[in-house]
């Protein structure tokens, strides 16, 4: 009953959210790496390759179960190292560019924006938004681009994921952005759900699972 209570204030960014920001964006990213590592260990290709190497050692019955501990091992340590090299080289990546000054980046520049969440009327920043400005050269209008949508664990599914969504498209709207794209990565369904609802948004995948047979089926755009 005391989450139908629950009042978010979605405001502008200060200097003073710095600390609390940078700990979201970084705690934001690298959840990620867990749903993506399921997802790469889940699929057809890997599975496949299981069976044949363990179809393969039937002729060494003495050395198979080592053999196959060895290199399940092995393999699921990989697959989880690669996966988590991708979101902390995307992490580490934007926190040498939009996010090292975010003040500068976003704040200083008309065509960008960066709003975090507050509940309750609390100090506590426990959810954040980014837009930034965008042009594509086969296209005559700019459009915004929508990142960095990050909400604390504990107030996930309290739709505040939609209020700062909306936020950001409300902002898209008075700038005149042909429309409003989402980055992300496969794994990523929640944003995924909340960015189908908004006709008027789009989806690009950004972010590959890691393993090459997943970046290609979810590199592109995606237009809903």
């Amino acid at each position: 009953m005391a989450d139908c209570h629950v009042l978010f204030s979605i405001r502008e960014y200060r200097p003073s959210d710095q600390h609390a920001v940078m700990s979201l964006f970084r705690d934001g990213t690298l959840e990620h790496v867990y749903p993506s590592f399921v997802k790469a260990t889940s699929h057809q290709d890997h599975v496949g390759i299981a069976l044949s190497f363990s179809m393969c050692w039937e002729a060494a019955p003495t050395f198979k179960l080592y053999s196959l501990a060895v290199y399940g091992s092995a393999s699921f340590i990989t697959i989880y190292y690669c996966c988590h090299n991708v979101y902390e080289s995307y992490m580490m990546r934007r926190l040498s560019t939009d996010m090292a000054d975010i003040q500068a980046s976003y704040l200083e520049n008309p065509d960008n924006g960066f709003w975090v969440a507050e509940v309750n009327g609390q100090p506590k920043v426990v959810g954040m938004v980014a837009v930034m400005g965008k042009t594509r050269e086969e296209e005559d209008r700019s459009y915004g681009e929508m990142s960095h949508v990050v909400v604390r664990f504990p107030w996930c599914c309290k739709n505040l994921g939609s209020q700062l969504t909306q936020k950001a498209s409300d902002f898209c709207k008075e700038r005149g952005y042909a429309r409003l794209a989402l980055g992300v990565s496969s794994p990523q369904t929640a944003a995924i759900s909340i960015v189908c609802v908004c006709v008027w948004a789009r989806i690009i995948w950004s972010l590959p699972v890691c393993i090459h047979s997943h970046y290609k089926a979810s590199s592109g755009i995606l237009s809903l």
